[in-house]
């Protein structure tokens, strides 16, 4: 069926494509890469000693039988297909949510991302919108579709950092993914000093990492399509993604490193640490915590490998990352809520060691008539030691 057809038939085939891009995919062998980096580094004797050691698992202590935040919730209206992606976070006793809301057509292009707030982790408000995109679907536009809005605080400057996902939209071809493309990151500052700024307003700094000359062989079409920076020691190191769209099936969603001396940059890329060997095929949106004993762990979605799971990793130095590790996180009893589970929203640190961690999934699954919604759901979790 020609996408040139009427809209009824252009949708069909975006809804095809869909269906292909969320389910069918081809392995892909290693990419060469350059070091292009002079800040990378090869990992220490300590770091190369505990990242032999068998690493802890997540273990699920707690499940929800119902999402904590759907299209139904208060202040929720005027948003057709639910959340996807970003944030949460705990400042005080107040629980917040940065997050993608899909509102409306073309489904992944007509977006908003938001600000909700919560006291006790069930019940939300909206507090504002962050950016709204064009929803522009004939690819001119490098700001129609925006994604994946990640807080990050700055304690140098004193001030709250936003990083999110800007993309190209145009209908998808039977042989590339073409809705989300040429992906680049942008930076916004809080225009209130301080903690309590999270709430902002924010207004765009500019953009920190986006496709180029600089980009590596293992990144697509797709250009950057996630970003989380975090802190070692001085230096700021992030986390960022890219997917061979450019042909479907689509062969891997891969993730990277990036370092930088500031938030603002300049970010280079960490050629060769680069494409991480944490997953084979499929890795997007990880999120960073730093642990007491000052490691690191990473949740991300897994989607396409374990469509009920999230992936995790740890890293005893923030730079050098082990295999990825999957929790199954679709609840027991009456079949649970999700029909597939998307992406982890961050690791939580609660009380007695123990962690909260929301994540985005669907209510009810996608076919080639309908798009799927989406919703948040919430789980706690504790580490458990490794068996001896």
């Amino acid at each position: 069926m020609s996408i040139k057809g009427n809209f009824m038939s252009n949708e069909k085939v975006c809804l095809l494509a869909l269906v292909v891009f969320l389910a069918g995919v081809i392995p892909q062998g290693a990419q060469d890469k350059t070091d292009r980096n002079p800040m990378s580094r090869a990992p220490s004797p300590e770091a190369i000693s505990r990242a032999s050691s068998r690493p802890p698992v997540l273990k699920i202590i707690r499940q929800f039988q119902d999402p904590v935040l759907t299209i139904r919730s208060p202040n929720a209206q005027g948003n057709k297909y639910g959340f996807e992606g970003g944030r949460v976070l705990r400042q005080g006793d107040t629980y917040h949510l940065f997050t993608s809301e899909m509102v409306g057509d073309p489904f992944w292009v007509q977006m908003k991302l938001a600000h909700w707030a919560s006291k006790d982790r069930m019940h939300w408000e909206r507090v504002s919108t962050l950016f709204t995109s064009s929803g522009d679907f004939t690819g001119k536009d490098p700001r129609a579709a925006l994604w994946a809005p990640m807080p990050v605080y700055d304690e140098k400057e004193d001030h709250w950092d936003l990083f999110y996902v800007a993309y190209r939209s145009k209908p998808d071809s039977k042989t590339q993914f073409l809705r989300n493309h040429d992906g680049r990151i942008w930076r916004a500052i809080s225009t209130v000093k301080g903690q309590e700024g999270i709430d902002g307003p924010y207004r765009d700094a500019g953009i920190v990492l986006q496709p180029g000359e600089d980009s590596d062989a293992w990144e697509g079409l797709q250009g950057v399509d996630s970003v989380f920076p975090y802190q070692v020691e001085n230096k700021w190191y992030a986390f960022y993604g890219s997917a061979h769209t450019e042909t479907i099936p689509i062969s891997s969603w891969q993730v990277g490193l990036a370092s930088a001396p500031t938030l603002a940059g300049p970010w280079q890329r960490c050629s060769s640490l680069n494409p991480l060997n944490i997953e084979k095929v499929f890795m997007e949106n990880p999120v960073v915590t730093r642990q007491k004993d000052h490691t690191y762990v990473a949740v991300y979605d897994t989607d396409v490998n374990f469509p009920n799971a999230v992936g995790y990793t740890f890293s005893p130095d923030g730079i050098h990352w082990g295999q990825g590790q999957h929790l199954f996180i679709q609840p027991k009893g009456k079949a649970g809520w999700p029909s597939r589970v998307r992406t982890p929203l961050g690791l939580i640190p609660e009380s007695n060691d123990k962690f909260a961690l929301f994540y985005t999934a669907y209510e009810e699954p996608g076919s080639p008539m309908k798009f799927p919604v989406a919703a948040v759901g919430l789980v706690i979790l504790e580490l458990e030691a490794p068996a001896p």
